[in-house]
């Protein structure tokens, strides 16, 4: 069971696998998500982070196998963004396959969880990531 966060966070979510993104909304609204913005594949969410009018997510959960633009794509983009590399990013796929995994962590993702969704490893992934935030903002000089 998730610890709720210190502070309420805004999520994107690119998966197109609907059953998946019921699933992995529940369990990132148990653990406090204020906002959580789905879209279909790599294109969609790369214009959602591009558009000012949008809010910056706190959080991006990325498939890897989508159309269009995949998620390996996305997080190559992503991570090269000077605006968009600080979002952390929780890779979940269904690929356990060495050079995904080895490949996502190269591209700077934050975690790596393969599907089927073992919610306990998910919420762990969430909770680090959440737990890493805050100690490191915490520590950042006041101007």
């Amino acid at each position: 069971m998730m610890i709720a966060p210190a502070r309420p966070y805004d999520v994107l979510l690119v998966e197109d696998d609907e059953a998946d993104a019921l699933l992995i909304q529940d369990a990132l609204q148990a653990r406090g998500a204020r906002r959580l913005t789905q879209v279909q594949d790599g294109v969609a969410g790369l214009e959602y982070l591009r558009d000012r009018a949008n809010p910056r997510p706190d959080l991006i959960v990325l498939d890897l196998n989508m159309p269009r633009m995949n998620g390996r794509e996305l997080l190559a983009v992503i991570k090269e963004d000077e605006d968009l590399r600080t979002i952390p990013v929780v890779v979940l796929t269904t690929s356990a396959a060495p050079e995904d995994v080895t490949g996502a962590y190269r591209r700077h993702a934050n975690a790596y969880v393969t599907k089927p969704v073992n919610l306990d490893d998910f919420e762990r992934a969430v909770q680090s990531i959440d737990m890493f935030y805050l100690e490191t903002v915490t520590q950042l000089p006041r101007s």
